[in-house]
């Protein structure tokens, strides 16, 4: 019997003492360490507006297109009996070189037909003088001075046909002569040869294509731009016909290799087309070849695709600020002198990937956050990572010059407006 009692409370006592001993350690235990609690801060980068000292850079895209292109057309039938050398495609020629010849024999024989013509006409008209100088001379001696002789007794009408026909067989010579000129093929510029439809002992009739050629003093590039792009270029939509003269930057490759040329915007097409609601811009490239100056490196092939950067409107005095640390259209963050988040409305002038361009309520000493924050709170304690780096241009102060490409090959301060 007792020894059933003492096994019904020994689990009782050990379940007892667990609970005391616990009730004593929670007594006995030390509390955690106070520490004051601390402010969030947020870690961020900055970068401090840059003041432009330059002018405003408008990116635009064309390929370079020859000014005089010409499809040479026979004038007269024959058949090709000479091509030069220089008739291959892209053969340089100079201005009045003989391309190709068609047989002149048949042209020549027709000239020769022409100026026998010419001269039984002539002759034809002094026998017909003589004939009316003597009816007029018999008239006075029959009549005196007292009557008049008419046109028919002076042999007029005859005298007049005569003179006609000189005059006729004067333009069939010249005629022939035009026709024999035409069998040589020339051109009145210096040029380079796009492509040959003609090959040697060829029959050609009057009107077919003979090849197409193109001068090489003026190159010209089509550079579409928007409406908001053309107000920063800052040229007249209608030109008058006068020459802009703005300065312009090419950027291409050719043979593999990055290279630049100057042109200059001459002129604006006047038209919006209808389906970009673009407006063409107009580039002039000088001797894009260097034939005719004697220097090829770096020639500016036909047919290139370039970049180009257009140098506008004075942008003096504004603040360039990257276009990440703009948000909600207007607004810049900005680390104020006591670390703390400030939100700042700004009126942005113009727009571009890389670049926002800020006039007023901004200077070269604040600190403009580029660090991506989801929900800015005004006042939110900040710790600004190293120290503020300055935007890096290559602008001058001489208020021409072109920045330079970034990595997508874009000028540093160019670029579609937003």
């Amino acid at each position: 019997m007792i020894g059933k009692i003492l096994k019904f409370l020994l689990p009782l006592g050990v379940i007892g003492l667990a609970i005391v001993g616990t009730a004593l350690l929670v007594f006995l235990r030390q509390g955690p360490e106070q520490r004051p609690p601390e402010a969030a801060v947020l870690l961020v980068d900055t970068v401090q507006p840059e003041l432009n000292r330059d002018r405003f850079i408008v990116q635009a895209q064309g390929t370079v297109q020859p000014r005089t292109e010409t499809t040479l057309v026979a004038e007269v039938n024959g058949r090709i009996t000479l091509l030069s050398d220089a008739f291959v495609a892209g053969g340089f020629f100079r201005a009045g070189t003989e391309l190709a010849r068609i047989d002149p024999s048949d042209y020549e024989t027709a000239l020769l037909a022409a100026e026998a013509d010419l001269a039984a006409a002539r002759a034809n008209l002094s026998d017909e003088q003589a004939r009316s100088d003597a009816a007029r001379e018999d008239f006075r001696r029959l009549y005196g001075d007292e009557r008049t002789p008419n046109d028919l007794v002076l042999r007029l009408p005859q005298l007049a046909r005569a003179e006609a026909a000189v005059q006729a067989q004067q333009a069939s010579v010249q005629r022939a002569r035009r026709n024999l000129e035409r069998t040589r093929i020339q051109l009145p510029f210096d040029g380079m040869i796009k492509r040959r439809d003609v090959d040697l002992g060829q029959y050609v009739n009057t009107g077919a294509s003979l090849g197409v050629a193109f001068a090489v003093d003026v190159a010209e590039v089509r550079l579409p731009v928007s409406d908001r792009d053309l107000a920063f270029v800052g040229v007249p939509f209608f030109n008058r016909g006068a020459r802009l003269d703005v300065p312009v930057t090419l950027r291409g490759r050719v043979a593999g290799h990055a290279a630049e040329w100057p042109a200059t915007l001459i002129r604006t097409e006047g038209i919006v087309d209808q389906t970009t609601r673009l407006t063409y811009l107009v580039a002039e490239v000088v001797d894009p070849y260097g034939l005719i100056a004697g220097t090829h490196d770096p020639g500016l092939p036909i047919g290139t695709y370039v970049e180009a950067a257009i140098a506008g409107r004075a942008a003096e005095g504004l603040m360039m600020v990257p276009s990440e640390a703009v948000s909600n259209g207007n607004q810049v963050l900005i680390a104020n002198q006591q670390d703390e988040l400030e939100v700042r409305e700004v009126n942005i002038v113009r727009s571009t990937p890389q670049y926002v361009y800020v006039e007023g309520n901004l200077d070269g000493s604040e600190r403009i956050i580029t660090t991506a924050i989801t929900a800015p709170v005004p006042g939110l304690k900040l710790r600004v990572r190293g120290s503020s780096t300055a935007i890096e241009t290559n602008a001058s102060d001489t208020g021409n010059s072109i920045p330079p490409e970034d990595g997508n090959g874009v000028a540093a301060e160019a670029g579609p407006s937003s």
